[in-house]
């Protein structure tokens, strides 16, 4: 998967929790395999089956082997009962069999469209914190060096905290809110505060807690959180949430210190790759690897001619491949 934390349910139920608590949701089992997909009268394309995540598409409806076979037979099911729904997938890599397989599949019978690209970033945490460093670029290395001097001169420490029950997780959640609130985001009105914001990341951080699959840690000045940052485990995969400091400690590289905090956190658990979501402009400077994964509309065909008629906004996946 492109982005293998997405697809956990910590990120996929609490998106289906906070966001759309009344879609139906159609789930089917094979083995390792795992369909996933949410139903819901869509404003635009009228009943549609989608990925749980029709937010941000950063997971996938498909899980492993067999899953485009889970998803015929799904759709053959739903064919018996006259409902040819438009279908939503994403997560789906350009070049990938699972890709090739579902145009192969389902062009006979859909008209199938990229919709949108999504691109995340990534970092490998080979060599742990020194190797990660080591392929960064110099500057960044040195404004490291010197941000960690001055911000333990001012007295500041990091706390790593990991929630282990529902009521640790509710308390770490109340700080990192408290921390947002003193964060531009807080003053701007944007962030975790937002009221569908916090239900999807308060009910991601609990459900993380019964693995112990959260990393949280807090910068700390005296008895004062001055910031967080969060994310969660997929395997030996780690998925970036969520960081913010307090508005007067922005001079301090506080955002830059605690992910080097983090990358030697992550480091001595043996976490191989930090995943750092979608790609922008800051991220540059701690990544390495870009991953593009498409989001397909599949739509069914109506009848002889139709397809030609029909206008779209997007050109066919087919096409953009050149097939």
């Amino acid at each position: 998967q492109g982005d293998p934390f997405c697809c956990r349910t910590e990120w996929q139920l609490s998106l289906q929790e906070s966001y759309f608590p009344k879609r139906t949701l159609h789930l089917r089992e094979s083995g390792s395999s795992l369909l996933a997909l949410a139903e819901r009268d869509h404003p635009d394309l009228g009943p549609t089956l989608e990925p749980l995540d029709s937010l941000w598409f950063f997971g996938s409806p498909l899980h492993g082997p067999d899953a485009a076979d889970l998803l015929e037979a799904f759709l053959a099911e739903r064919a018996c009962h006259g409902e040819p729904e438009t279908l939503l997938l994403s997560g789906v890599i350009p070049g990938d069999a699972l890709r090739e397989r579902i145009l192969r599949s389902f062009l006979p019978r859909f008209e199938i469209y990229r919709i949108k690209t999504v691109t995340v970033c990534s970092a490998s945490l080979e060599g742990g914190l020194d190797g990660f460093l080591a392929r960064r670029s110099r500057l960044l290395r040195r404004r490291l060096r010197q941000a960690t001097r001055r911000a333990r001169d001012a007295g500041v420490e990091f706390e790593r905290v990991s929630p282990r029950s529902p009521g640790e997780a509710e308390a770490v959640f109340t700080r990192m809110l408290e921390v947002e609130r003193t964060s531009w985001k807080g003053i701007a009105r944007r962030g975790m505060g937002d009221r569908y914001s916090t239900l999807f990341y308060s009910g991601m951080v609990r459900r993380l807690a019964v693995s112990g699959s959260a990393r949280v840690i807090f910068a700390r000045a005296g008895e004062r959180d001055i910031g967080f940052i969060f994310g969660g485990l997929a395997g030996t995969v780690y998925r970036g949430q969520q960081f913010s400091y307090a508005d007067d400690w922005a001079p301090f590289s506080i955002g830059n210190l605690m992910q080097q905090e983090q990358i030697a956190w992550l480091a001595e658990d043996a976490i191989l790759k930090y995943d750092m979501g979608p790609l922008m402009d800051y991220k540059d400077h701690w990544t390495e690897t870009r991953i593009d994964m498409e989001v397909l509309l599949l739509r069914p065909r109506r009848g002889p001619g139709s397809a030609g008629t029909r206008r779209s906004p997007t050109r066919r996946a087919t096409e953009d491949q050149g097939e």
